[in-house]
């Protein structure tokens, strides 16, 4: 795997998940909003699709960290994300 970086830009979140046809999505939870998630393809079951204002209002209430990565360590285009702490 090449190298992954973590940003909370919306702008730059943003913009990579929909270059992968990513849509910001949710799987409900009580609690603070649900579990973020980026749906590519088929929708996932589970997956509630939202709009990126709701999506960021639930990324920002629990002080999120985008981890990501822009290509496989082939070159080719890369999917892998993941929603992590970030700093308090």
């Amino acid at each position: 795997m090449s190298s992954s970086e973590t940003t909370v830009d919306h702008d730059t979140i943003r913009e990579w998940a929909e270059a992968r046809n990513g849509r910001p999505s949710v799987i409900r939870t009580k609690g603070k909003g649900g579990i973020l998630r980026l749906d590519f393809g088929e929708k996932e079951e589970d997956f509630e699709e939202i709009e990126w204002d709701e999506f960021f209002a639930i990324f920002d209430r629990n002080k999120l960290a985008f981890l990501y990565q822009d290509k496989t360590k082939d070159g080719e285009t890369s999917r892998f994300n993941k929603f992590v702490e970030g700093d308090s």
